[in-house]
């Protein structure tokens, strides 16, 4: 059975790589986009480093900041209705997952009629979605979705996340700048450290034989296990926020293999519980891989030693330890371990269980995930 792999977003990264920015739109023929970026980066100030670089290269840049932090469809209606009044001719997206999710949801929607639900990836919309998207480029300020390579768009519609998926949502050049992501507070660092730390290893041990993304999984994990606590504790190391960023993107990239049930039950707790999708993978993680230790201990027992178990113990011992050091990582980074630490309440678990349940991410675990299963997981995690 023969196989396809690919990774061919255009990444501009390295210390100081922002002032590329008005080249590369340039490039794309972009000259009037829609800057999409999320109030917190605009009370940060962090459009300091791009706005002044639009200004002199005699860019037009609109900016759309009309959105939630978990962005919903609605959100995205704002958002085309801005770009045409801005009659802009791309889409710039500027911050964390929000933004750069919100920015591929805009482009869509110029030649892609609503609602965005029938473009839902589960329910076979990417057939829907053509090559007709404007330019979209993207420069992520916090390492953890890595979207500004990715091929999806995550949406809240009618309190369900969902999935929107093409090829043809990839940008045409991400932008990785450290120096945007210095500012970063701990817990931001952490949560959003641990996404892309669980994008790898579930890209990593799910269903599929995909060995392009597996390596760049591999290295993911090494990149994030050697610099994600000296990020945390020291917002300013330059060296720990860059591999951040590289380990970030490679997650994106890899996940095209697939996920796992962690981000299913992610999934629901954002919509449910409200709670920040980093922080519910972290929550999660150790238990979905204790679930999946039969079915994947090889894998896991090679995660175990990039996070620092011992190469001489037995592959089970390090699948074993592997669910101890993700716990060790995530109390090292000040997360709370416990559901019922971030405002999850037992009550919430038959809907949690629902939408995990309905979420495709499950789909591409390692082992199958049943009803029971994930009720069984939930309550491990409390």
């Amino acid at each position: 059975m023969a196989s396809v792999m690919s990774f061919p977003t255009r990444i501009v990264y390295g210390r100081g790589a922002i002032k590329e920015l008005p080249g590369e739109l340039k490039r794309v023929g972009a000259s009037r986009p829609l800057l999409v970026t999320d109030k917190g980066i605009l009370q940060a100030g962090l459009l300091r480093f791009v706005t002044p670089l639009l200004d002199q290269a005699g860019v037009k840049a609109q900016v759309f900041s009309d959105f939630e932090a978990n962005p919903t469809d609605r959100d995205a209606l704002r958002g085309i209705e801005a770009f045409r009044a801005a009659n802009a001719d791309s889409v710039l997206g500027v911050g964390g997952g929000a933004s750069l999710d919100m920015a591929k949801a805009i482009a869509l929607l110029v030649n892609h009629p609503p609602p965005l639900e029938q473009y839902d990836d589960a329910k076979g919309g990417d057939a829907r979605i053509t090559a007709a998207v404007p330019p979209i480029l993207q420069v992520p300020t916090t390492a953890g979705t890595g979207s500004e390579v990715g091929r999806s768009t995550v949406l809240v519609i009618d309190g369900t996340k969902t999935v929107i998926f093409s090829p043809f949502l990839m940008a045409r050049a991400a932008i990785l700048d450290p120096e945007l992501t210095v500012g970063l507070p701990p817990f931001i660092t952490a949560a959003t450290g641990m996404d892309a730390l669980t994008h790898n290893l579930e890209a990593y041990v799910a269903k599929g034989d995909h060995p392009l993304a597996d390596a760049i999984a591999v290295d993911g994990l090494r990149r994030i296990a050697g610099h994600l606590t000296r990020a945390v504790q020291n917002g300013k190391d330059i060296e720990a926020r860059e591999q951040m960023l590289l380990g970030s993107a490679f997650g994106a990239i890899a996940f095209q293999k697939g996920l796992g049930a962690c981000h299913s039950v992610a999934h629901a707790l954002t919509p449910v519980a409200g709670t920040h999708h980093g922080l519910a993978n972290s929550l999660m993680l150790p238990a979905v891989v204790n679930f999946n230790r039969l079915a994947a201990e090889e894998r896991l027992a090679n995660a175990a030693v990039l996070l620092g178990a011992d190469p001489r113990m037995s592959a089970q011992e390090r699948a074993h330890r592997c669910v101890e050091l993700i716990d060790d990582l995530r109390a090292a980074c000040g997360l709370p371990r416990r559901l019922s630490q971030a405002g999850v309440r037992r009550d919430m678990i038959p809907r949690l269980v629902e939408k995990a349940l309905a979420d495709a991410c499950h789909q591409s675990n390692p082992r199958p995930v049943t009803q029971v299963d994930f009720e069984r997981l939930i309550n491990e995690a409390f």
